[in-house]
């Protein structure tokens, strides 16, 4: 069967530049919409799961679903500091930290509202287990006192979280001596203290969790069944990042879901109005369809073509649409984890499979959006086509 040539169908659409660039900017906004749903997604998963270290286990509570909700008492924080399977330091230290978490209300800088903020306290080698996060400002707390340092996140947002400022929490006052850089981790969004004196402030009796770094990272089953099998101990043992992976899931599937829904509300106008470009396409090409059919070309070459060229449209305005989603990675935002209601920084991550995706949807917006046209262009008798024309 002969086709109508490639060439000639995306001159066409350079010829009508003016509609083709409104109908393609039309699109371009929904795929934007699209795409910077999907970043956000992954971008919330990736800085929940570079949080957790593959050689870090967590233990926090049978059934809690956080470590705000979670409780280990001493005595069981004791036992899993004792268990065999924990690297040591340099000294011989058990790379073990047993920490409370707890979540404060802070004022914003920019706008004076309160904002719930992770507090962490974290035990002597508690840093150790975090080599993602390191000090770019002041200096690292001291323990045993009321230092705290504070994520780059909450020191720029948060009244109060600079260096040298203080922060009000636990009935003391609390010198904020450093700032730390996560590593684009939740870290960023949390404020770190002496875990002893944070238990006092706090007038807490229990941990939050227990955190270590494996020994053998493939010892994890065995360290794990030896916890579980414990009867004085009813803890969760799970590995640093999936733990953090499971945190992120409730919110990156709310803004997922909430997000395509609103671009599937967008699309319908943006179909809407490639169709409406299409169907006025056809009507100006009467006569033209009319001669390539007289010149042998069969309605399936003509609605073929059609097609192609709705879906040259809206591969244009996918690109668009991604180029313009892609420069969002140059920015960040903060929202609320479902999983400890406080604030999480976030920045917005583009991955093939985002790419993939969007240029997918994008195609299949020109596929809805061009078939009726283009059916109704592969109908047109020739006879009448040329008589119109």
């Amino acid at each position: 069967m002969k086709q109508v040539p490639f060439s000639y169908i995306a001159r066409n659409l350079w010829v009508r530049r003016v509609t083709t660039a409104l109908t393609a900017i039309g699109l371009a906004l929904v795929v934007y919409v699209f795409a910077t749903v999907l970043m956000m997604s992954e971008g919330i998963k990736a800085t929940l799961v570079a949080t957790g270290q593959p050689d870090n286990v967590i233990v926090i509570r049978k059934g809690s679903g956080s470590e705000i909700s979670s409780g280990i008492d001493r005595v069981s924080a004791s036992i899993v500091e004792s268990s065999s399977g924990i690297a040591t330091d340099g000294t011989g230290q058990r790379l073990v930290s047993k920490e409370p978490v707890v979540v404060i209300n802070l004022e914003r800088r920019n706008t004076g509202k309160p904002s719930n903020v992770t507090v962490r306290g974290i035990g002597p080698l508690g840093a150790a287990l975090r080599p993602q996060v390191r000090i770019t400002a002041g200096r690292m707390f001291r323990p045993g006192t009321n230092e705290i340092v504070a994520g780059s996140s909450i020191a720029a947002g948060f009244s109060g979280a600079g260096i040298g400022e203080t922060l009000r929490f636990a009935g003391r006052d609390w010198v904020v001596v450093g700032v730390m850089d996560g590593g684009k981790t939740a870290f960023d969004s949390e404020v770190w203290g002496d875990a002893e004196q944070m238990m006092q402030g706090f007038r807490r009796l229990s941990f939050s969790t227990v955190i270590f770094r494996l020994a053998d990272p493939d010892d994890f089953d065995r360290v794990k069944a030896a916890l579980d099998n414990d009867p004085r101990l009813q803890l969760d043992v799970k590995r640093e990042q999936q733990f953090y992976s499971e945190q992120s899931e409730a919110l990156a599937t709310f803004i997922r879901v909430l997000g395509l829904t609103i671009s599937v509300i967008f699309s319908i106008g943006a179909i809407v109005g490639a169709m409406i470009t299409m169907f006025a396409t056809v009507a100006q090409r009467v006569g033209e369809i009319g001669t390539l059919r007289a010149l042998g070309f069969r309605r399936s070459a003509v609605l073929i073509a059609f097609l192609i060229e709705s879906l040259l449209l809206s591969l244009v305005g996918g690109l668009i649409g991604l180029l313009g989603a892609s420069l969002m990675q140059n920015f960040s935002l903060s929202t609320v984890n479902f999983s400890t209601f406080a604030e999480i920084a976030f920045g917005f991550v583009l991955t093939p499979s985002i790419v993939v995706q969007t240029l997918i949807f994008s195609l299949v917006m020109g596929l809805v959006g061009g078939f009726l046209p283009a059916r109704r262009a592969s109908k047109l008798k020739i006879v009448d086509a040329l008589r119109e024309a």
